[in-house]
Parts: structure tokens; sequence; C-alpha cells
């Protein structure tokens, strides 16, 4: 029996050690290119600081069009980040330098020029893809000793001549340099380290290279309120570096310039966070002092002594079942999920899963622990239901899978109903819409049943003191003990705690899940983070 036993483990061993190397994460594995292979480059998505609203790259009517068929499988973070990556008409080799090449030529109606105008007075950045590197702008650090890469490059440019008079002016020739190490085993392969783009706007003939650089003052391509001819080019260089290698060439996206500690904002939550312990010290402290020196009052007969004194009032009231305690035990599973699903995301981020290189993972990684975290929800759920005398425990497994992600699947759905109105590529498609509510029925809801099961089967929790038959009649409250002003005042309170900017509080986490651009810019954030 033993041996049969050991044979079967030694199987299953084997069987996932065969999986194991069969499973591949999308940039965590080098690809080698040799002299005249074909690199693809995809264009992906523009973005910009200044609006929440991306746009698909090939989805706008002034670049040029995109292969087709040559759209890539996209994971459900890619989806749900935005991601539109489809491949382009650069025509790269390896190690094959090109001075200038003709990428197409457009003629631009008025529409299409004013669309391009508007995008670049925005402040649009472009992200193209070769080797799952996102192209970068290349600059120093502040201390002018390092490079630097920020994700993505200018749609355009901005000219201010007069007051509210700005002139755009749009990229059309695009300098691409790509670093390249050589592989140690392989003496004919390489192994790409660096993208960047330096984009130019120039004025040239239709159809025709303009003379860059022999001329580097060359007109720039202005788009206005009227027709406009463009013609992209663009150019390539293969460049060897010892300074970076393929273990390490995400750290030029990590760096961050910004020594900026913003002190202010540290020493503001540490005083509000010592005001507030303080406070709630010294109002326990005052009562538990006044009860007890009652109780030791050497005059006062032990007969006469009352046991409901003081904070002893409500002893007897303290696991009454709320007025709302249907609600209680699904948002309570509801919480234990969530903690659980940001508990194993970020072990596994620390651990190096969830890097910046697994475009979508950190998105998909997430949503997937908490569809498979519902079976916590499930259990703590029904054990708390169970507490308040509860019967039918499949109705309140039932709830708590849909009360919580149903409430956050609507605020969602009516969102994604105004960024489907602006064509953003954020808007997250009715297919993917599909997959979610499968993962949400078909996986969160048996799991939450499974859970409530055993959870309802384990023994009661007693509580420590006997309720009270009878509830204590409670005094008319002052407007400020309103339940909806305390809701208020306990959200507002820990709202003031978070200050502090995002890159002094979960840097890494907001980085790999909004897919490294935000953090990768030499500016500070300047908005406030909310932890709720």
């Amino acid at each position: 029996m033993a041996y049969k036993s050991n044979a079967l483990i030694l199987l299953f061993v084997l069987c996932f050690t065969k999986l194991a190397s069969g499973f591949y994460i999308p940039g965590l594995s080098p690809t080698t290119y040799e002299f005249g292979d074909v690199v693809p480059l995809y264009v992906n998505k523009i973005f910009s600081d200044k609006t929440q609203l991306p746009f698909a790259y090939g989805d706008l009517p002034f670049v040029c069009p995109v292969e087709k068929g040559g759209n890539r499988w996209l994971n459900l973070g890619e989806v749900l980040r935005g991601d539109r990556i489809e491949l382009s008409k650069f025509k790269i080799k390896a190690l094959e330098n090109k001075t200038c090449s003709i990428l197409c030529a457009r003629d631009l109606t008025v529409g299409e020029s004013m669309e391009a105008k508007h995008l670049i007075s925005k402040d649009y950045k472009v992200e193209w893809i070769i080797d799952n590197l996102p192209g970068a702008t290349a600059y120093k650090t502040i201390d002018g000793n390092h490079k630097q890469y920020e994700v993505g490059f200018n749609l355009g440019e901005k000219e201010e001549k007069k007051k509210d008079v700005i002139k755009t002016y749009l990229n059309n020739h695009f300098a691409l340099r790509i670093l390249y190490e050589k592989k140690n085993n392989d003496p004919n392969g390489i192994l790409i380290v660096g993208f960047e783009v330096e984009p130019r706007s120039i004025f040239g003939l239709k159809g025709a290279c303009p003379d860059y650089p022999n001329n580097p003052e060359n007109p720039k391509l202005e788009v206005d309120a009227s027709t406009t001819q463009v013609t992209y080019t663009y150019s390539v260089d293969w460049q060897e570096t010892k300074d970076v290698t393929w273990g390490n060439r995400w750290d030029l996206y990590l760096t961050n310039s910004d020594p900026q500690i913003h002190w202010y904002s540290i020493i503001n939550s540490l005083i509000i966070a010592l005001f507030l312990s303080a406070m709630v010290a010294i109002i326990m402290l005052r009562t538990l002092n006044r009860d007890i020196a009652l109780y030791n009052e050497k005059d006062l007969k032990i007969e006469d002594q009352d046991d409901t004194t003081g904070w002893k009032l409500v002893h007897g009231d303290v696991f009454r079942p709320p007025k709302w305690g249907g609600l209680l035990s699904p948002l309570l599973g509801s919480g234990v999920q969530v903690l659980f699903m940001g508990i194993f995301t970020m072990v596994f981020s620390l651990l190096g899963v969830l890097n910046p290189s697994y475009r979508g993972g950190f998105v998909s990684f997430a949503l997937f622990l908490f569809a498979f975290s519902a079976v916590f929800a499930g259990y703590y759920s029904s054990r708390m239901y169970k507490v308040f005398k509860g019967t039918a425990w499949k109705k309140n497994a039932i709830v708590t899978s849909i009360l919580f992600p149903g409430f956050i699947f609507g605020v969602i759905f009516i969102l994604n109903l105004f960024i489907w109105s602006q064509h953003s590529s954020s808007a997250i498609p009715f297919g993917t819409f599909f997959v979610l509510i499968s993962i949400w029925f078909f996986i969160s809801l048996p799991l939450s049943l499974i859970g409530a099961y055993f959870g309802y089967k384990k023994t009661t929790i007693e509580h420590p003191v006997r309720t009270n038959q009878i509830p204590r009649q409670i005094p008319e409250q002052i407007w400020y003990l309103q339940p909806g002003i305390r809701i208020i005042i306990g959200g507002g309170d820990p709202s003031l705690l978070e200050e502090v900017q995002p890159s002094t509080y979960f840097y890494t986490a907001f980085f790999i899940s909004s897919g490294y651009r935000s953090l990768a810019s030499s500016r500070p954030l300047s908005t406030s983070c909310t932890v709720f």
C-alpha cells in the first residue's frame, strides 16, 4: 500500500515537473536574435497624465495602418488596463541599421488634423513595444551621471508663440535605438536590453525621406484646421552595450529619480495619528479610572454596589443581533476576501512573480485571487451568520458572493458606458464582461458555498456574556452623534492619515498594477492617496 502511494506521489511530481518545464510567462524568458532575424515592433496605445482615457494607437486616423490580423493575444489584465497591442508595418531586422525608411504617407482631412492637434495639446504619449520592452524616452538623472527611461514618447510638440496662440507639431520621424548584448553561450546570438525612441517633427516632401540629420533645422510639421500631408519615416540604430544586461534591463524603467521626501505630509500624518490615539486612550483611561474609584470606595456597602454601572451598562447588549445583521455577515466575508487577495498578491509581488515584464500579470493575478478567495469569504461569513442563530446558510453564502462584487460590477458597468462613448481603449469589451461574469458565477459563487458549508459545520462561537432579553433603551442622541455624521467622521479621519504621496506608500504595488508608466516619470505625483 505504501509502495502504491509513493508511486502515485512520484508520478504526480513527474507530471508537475513536465508542466513546469513547459510553463512560460512572456517577458521572463529571453528571446535570442541572430543577424537578419525579423524583430517585430508592436504598437499599443497612447496615454496622458492629464486624462485617464487611453486610446488604441492603431485606431488613430492620422497614423500609419497596422498589419491586418496582427493583433497579439491579450490576457485579462492587459484588456482591463486598456492595452490594444497590434503588429506594425515597421521592417526591422536584427543588427541591420537603417538611415531612413518610409513607413507610409497620409493625406489628413481637417477633422483628422484637428484630432491630432487635440491629442497633442493634451500631452499624449505613444507606447510601442519591441521584445516586450516599451519604447522609452531616455534622459539623464538629476545628478547627470546615470541614464533613466520614461515610458513612451511624445505624440507631438507644443509651442506657444503668443498669448493664447499655441502651435502644435506632429512627430512623423522616429529614430529607433535598440540596445543589445551578446549572448554568452551563443556567439551569433544577441539579447535586446533596451528600446529608445527619439521622435521628431519634420516637414518634408510627400513620400520622400526628409533631409535629416544632414539638415537638423528642417521646419516642423504643423497640424491645424486644414488638410495636412504627412510622411512617416523611421531610422534604426543597433548599439551594443555592456552597461545593461538582459537580467537588469528593467532597472532603467524602475529607477525613481525624485529624491524629494515629503516631510510635511509624513509629519502631518504622524501628528494626526498620535492625536487620535491619545484622544481614545484618554477617554478609556478616564472611564476606567472613574469606575475603579467607584468600586474601591470603602464606605460603599457591598449590597449597594451595582454591577451595571459605567461601561458595564452595555454588557448585556453588546452581542445582540444588530438591526441589519443580515448584511453584517456578507460584508465581513467580503472584507476577508479582499484581505486575503491583498496579502497573497503582495507576497507574490515581493517574490518577483508579478514583475512589470509580465504585462497585465498583476491585474490578472489579483482578479483570480479575488475569485478563489471566495472560499474564505463564505467560511467566515457563515461562522458569523451562525453566531446570530441563522439557519439559511446557503442564502447567506449567495448574498456574500453577490453583494459586494455585484455593487462593484454595477459601478464599473455604468462607468464603462461613458468610457465606451469616448471610444477609449480602456472601455471593457462585452466579451470581457462575459468572462468576468463566468468567473464570478462559475468559480467565486461555488467556492463561497463550499466555504460556507464547512464554516456552518464548525461549532458555534459562544458569547462571553449572556444577552439580555429586553433591549436597553437608547437615549436620544445629539446631532453630531447621528449615524450619518459618525460615518463621515469615521471615514474622514483615516483619509487624513493618507495624505502622503503614493510614491511613499505602496510604491511597488501601484507601479506594477498601473503598468510602470505612472512612476517612470521623474516628476513627483501631486495627488493624494486615500486607502479605502
